[in-house]
């Protein structure tokens, strides 16, 4: 699965936090990575908050996500390379230097980068992914990139390689896959529609498992 890099330009205002938290979802959500979610959300979130608090409101700010060999990167960039984030340990009944703490709890590891222009904020999340290409969800996700290699190599151009399938190519494997075992169930005088159903049941079971086990 590739990860290409990505990056959006913002005003930094609280009302487009909000709008960054929905984007990273649904971007991670393309990535495979439903359980970077939250935490992803958070960084974004307090880095944000960073900028407006400590540089100012309105400041030209850039959100750019990438992968850091397997680590998720989120980056954000701002102009004042004077306004350095620093790690305060707030007591209980502080109100302002909790964000850099937060991040500092929730991701792998954090800095600050100075550039000619700019300053980058950033934070690395470990995704557990055995490569930065690589799928996460266990046997089954394993057994299914296997089959749909071979379903999808079918759809590729004579001079594509095997590796280049994409996602949409995968998709469209996919449904062939699913397509082709209810014609060997029904053949075999087995209850399609039944098969469908279990099938549904258990993916949906599984999911809520892996969900409650990640909080």
């Amino acid at each position: 699965m590739p990860r290409k890099p990505w990056d959006l330009d913002f005003t930094a205002e609280p009302e487009e936090v909000a709008a960054l938290r929905r984007i990273m979802r649904l971007h991670l959500g393309s990535w495979g990575l439903h359980g970077l979610v939250d935490s992803a959300q958070l960084c974004v979130s307090e880095l944000v908050a960073n900028v407006i608090t400590h540089v100012g409101l309105g400041t030209p700010t850039t959100l750019a996500v990438s992968m850091s060999g397997t680590h998720l990167r989120i980056e954000v960039h701002d102009p004042d390379t004077r306004a350095l984030p620093t790690l305060v340990h707030a007591g209980s009944d502080s109100e302002g230097g909790r964000g850099m703490a937060l991040v500092d709890a929730i991701a792998d590891r954090w800095g600050v980068q100075l550039r000619g222009d700019r300053k980058v904020t950033w934070c690395e999340l470990a995704t557990g992914l055995s490569s930065a290409d690589g799928h996460c969800g266990g046997a089954r996700v394993t057994r299914a990139e296997a089959m749909l290699g071979l379903y999808g190599a079918a759809r590729l151009p004579r001079t594509a390689a095997p590796s280049t399938l994409s996602v949409a190519v995968a998709e469209e494997a996919a449904i062939d896959v699913i397509a082709d075992l209810l014609h060997w169930l029904r053949v075999h005088g087995c209850d399609a529609d039944e098969a469908l159903d279990r099938a549904q049941f258990q993916f949906e079971a599984e999911i809520s498992e892996a969900e409650g086990s990640s909080k």
